[in-house]
């Protein structure tokens, strides 16, 4: 057959980007369940080691199912690069680690997952790497507090879970501006709703946990970004160990190829869902990107195709009341993971951020009566139906 002519949609990417086929010509991309891989010689193999060809050497440094999962995400978010970790944490830790050393500083958004404000705040100092958190909605100030010794800036957008947006471009502009690493994490958004490569941004980082595979089975993580910069993260991660499993790429390779199709709906749920949490007298208040009353709407219009497939909003009555709303919950899953075909109610004071201290989860929006919600592909009455008799209005 002959190759397509013309740019591929990322519907057509998701489906089709795939490793070329054995000599079985099998159509879907078979397993590769093999620690190692063995070579017609020796001076292949010594070249392999050498750098002298690309032979796949042994799954720790790479994997047909790897290489397949890594390629088709730079696709989806115009990267040139990327390596595929056993966890999303494994990825975040990785694209930060690879860079840093003592006397480093990091400038972060101060609204971060609470396991990367452990890196940050708790494990980074021991090796005399320092941080600076910046207000994610002020990213005019931002500039103020770069020093000679910054390297990377580090955010995510939307945040999790107050569902915050840092403006993608200016922040492009300030790394570029002082040769800076723009580390993104777009778990949120998925490269389906948002691209941050396209605004600059070095590294992109996802905990494919979440969206990319849709169906909460396995755990993944995967860093993509700059070719230079990737070859730094590959040698980081070959010599200390954070390799995928090649199932777990095979898994992630095959949940792509409907990506678009479930963030279509996750998102619709997400909106109707929304606007019915906003119509209630029990809720204090609603944030959603796409949402009229999100103080960043024209923002998330701007950055975003579309909502996401995340709800947060507050209660009336503060960890009381939420307490009680997540005992009376009947159909959604209470859970403290995301991304699922499943809606799963969270309360993110006391369970995901519950490391951090009162006043930093306020400082970033997190009230004790914050719920967050990962919105799944039920039919939306039903799980409008749940959240609000729940509420004590069904």
């Amino acid at each position: 057959m002959s190759e397509p002519t013309g740019p591929l949609h990322f519907e057509t990417r998701a489906v089709r980007e795939q490793m070329e086929r054995t000599g079985y010509r099998e159509h879907s991309m078979p397993m590769f369940l093999t620690s190692s891989f063995v070579f017609p010689g020796p001076e292949r193999m010594e070249e392999a080691f050498t750098g002298g060809n690309d032979d796949i050497i042994y799954t720790r440094y790479n994997n047909p199912n790897n290489d397949e999962l890594i390629r088709k995400v730079c696709s989806l978010e115009g990267a040139e690069d990327g390596f595929a970790t056993a966890s999303g944490m494994a990825a975040v830790f990785a694209s930060m680690a690879a860079f840093l050393e003592a006397g480093d500083h990091v400038l972060a958004s101060r609204a971060v997952f609470g396991s990367t404000h452990q890196i940050l705040a708790s494990l980074f100092p021991r090796w005399g790497i320092s941080y600076t958190y910046v207000d994610p909605l002020d990213i005019d100030t931002w500039e103020a507090h770069i020093r000679p010794e910054t390297k990377m800036i580090v955010l995510e957008t939307p945040s999790n879970p107050g569902l915050q947006l840092i403006d993608l471009e200016k922040a492009g502009a300030l790394a570029d501006k002082h040769g800076l690493i723009l580390n993104v994490d777009n778990c949120f958004a998925t490269p389906y709703l948002q691209r941050p490569a396209a605004y600059g941004a070095g590294l992109v980082v996802h905990s494919a946990t979440k969206w990319m595979d849709g169906q909460g089975r396995v755990l993944g993580g995967l860093i993509v970004g700059k070719a230079e910069l990737i070859e730094q993260v590959r040698f980081f991660c070959r010599h200390t160990g954070p390799a995928m499993s090649p199932f777990h790429a095979w898994v992630f390779s095959k949940s792509l190829e409907t990506l678009a199709v479930r963030m279509e709906r996750h998102c619709a749920n997400a909106l109707q869902l929304a606007g019915a949490l906003e119509n209630s007298a029990l809720v204090e208040r609603v944030f959603y990107p796409h949402l009229p009353s999100h103080p960043q709407y024209e923002l998330a219009k701007r950055q975003m195709s579309m909502g996401g497939g995340i709800v947060a909003f507050e209660l009336k009555g503060g960890l009381p009341a939420g307490r009680r709303f997540l005992s009376r919950l009947k159909l959604c899953s209470l859970s403290s993971n995301l991304g699922d075909t499943r809606t799963i109610v969270t309360h993110p004071a006391s369970t995901t951020h519950s490391k951090l201290k009162e006043e930093e989860r306020l400082a970033v929006g997190i009230t004790p009566g914050m719920v967050r919600v990962s919105v799944g592909l039920e039919h939306p009455e039903d799980v409008i139906a749940d959240l609000l008799q729940a509420l004590g209005e069904g």
